[in-house]
């Protein structure tokens, strides 16, 4: 059966690699990052926004779709695409990452997870059937399968459940799949233990998963635990598929990301901290609520093209976020993803000509921060 989605590597810099992710819909230029949309939106913006921003695919979220409106509302509605208004290319997570974030409200067993409906505390019940289901009837591009994320990655015993569980589920993700032209992609779990990791790994790639994903990442470890095992895994995924990170969102780990040869990322940071006055340049992030922001008349980055930047001072933007206006964070929101999509752009240059090494490096110096 041919894939459903493959990469094509244009350009290798070491371990970094700059290439075109290919699926039914259309392509992606690759390193890329994909915009979170929870509930088939990204927070406050029109989809056109999110489009000129240069965002060619985004990420939704089975769970949380499921609950409201319900996948079938979506479909009597023309599919995820026509129903958000979106017409790049949509990735849905599986309800995998509920497992962790929502472990108040859940319960797993061997067959999969039942959950207390957030909204109004119905049983939901998620198992690697009903999770590929829910997906392919949103009309997903690219389907995760069903995982058991720990939120103990440093416990062994706890890893070691979690990853024999997301073992056990593949083959049931994979014989879920009746629409063939929707990519799935198998998900590596294991904690920070090296041997657990290794294990998910050949056991995943063994099976005919269109990409592969390394997720349970950045859900309680150090950050040296965290690059230590995108560093090592990294280089690891099979080379001829896509290789995704899932959850890893800071400007600095996007680049250790890319240092180790993964192709996709997702994160609520550029969204969420837009809303919450947290604004991303060059030289750090700012709090633009800080009262030294009051009279400047400087945009939040010089060297930035954002429409925010082009036309907004940070005195302005401070006013709209201490008066509780709506425009502060959807111009932070549009700031924000701008900065993540323009360093994408920039590191696929970078790539493309050879020096990822030096332009990581320089990123980092000036921000302040130790390189690799």
């Amino acid at each position: 059966m041919t894939a459903a989605a493959s990469i094509e590597i244009t350009t290798g810099d070491g371990h970094a690699r700059a290439g075109r992710l290919r699926t039914r819909r259309g392509v992606v230029a690759t390193p890329a990052l994909m915009p979170v949309g929870t509930a088939g939106t990204v927070k406050g913006l029109h989809p056109d926004e999110v489009r000129d921003l240069g965002a060619e695919i985004v990420l939704a979220n089975t769970y949380h779709l499921h609950v409201r409106p319900g996948e079938r509302v979506v479909r009597a509605l023309g599919g995820l695409h026509a129903f958000s208004g979106w017409e790049g290319l949509i990735l849905t997570d599986s309800g995998g990452y509920q497992v962790f974030s929502l472990a108040d409200l859940r319960s797993l067993d061997d067959e999969g997870v039942t959950f207390r409906d957030h909204v109004d505390g119905s049983p939901r019940r998620l198992t690697p059937a009903v999770s590929i289901g829910i997906q392919q009837t949103l009309g997903a591009d690219i389907m995760m399968a069903l995982d058991d994320c720990t939120g103990r990655p440093d416990d062994r015993a706890e890893a070691e459940r979690a990853m024999r569980r997301t073992l056990a589920w593949l083959e049931p993700n994979l014989e879920a799949r009746t629409d063939p032209e929707a990519a799935l992609f198998g998900i590596v779990q294991g904690g920070v233990f090296d041997d657990l990791r290794e294990e998910s790994l050949e056991r995943t790639a063994a099976l005919p998963f269109d990409g592969i994903a390394l997720g349970g990442v950045s859900v309680g470890e150090s950050r040296d635990e965290i690059r230590r095992v995108i560093a090592r895994f990294g280089p690891r995924l099979p080379a001829d598929r896509p290789r995704y990170l899932m959850g890893i969102g800071l400007p600095e780990d996007l680049l250790d990301a890319v240092a180790a040869g993964f192709d996709m990322f997702d994160c609520v940071v550029p969204t969420r901290h837009g809303r919450n006055a947290q604004l991303f340049t060059r030289d750090g992030r700012i709090n633009i609520r800080n009262a030294r922001h009051r009279e400047d008349r400087g945009p939040i980055d010089a060297d930035c093209a954002c429409p925010v930047c082009r036309r907004f001072s940070r005195g302005f933007l401070r006013h709209l976020y201490v008066s509780g206006e709506m425009l502060g964070p959807r111009l932070g929101t549009v700031h924000n993803l701008w900065f993540y999509l323009q360093l994408m752009r920039d590191i696929r240059q970078a790539i493309s000509e050879r020096r990822f090494d030096a332009f990581r490096a320089g990123f980092l110096a000036r921000r302040g921060e130790d390189g690799p």
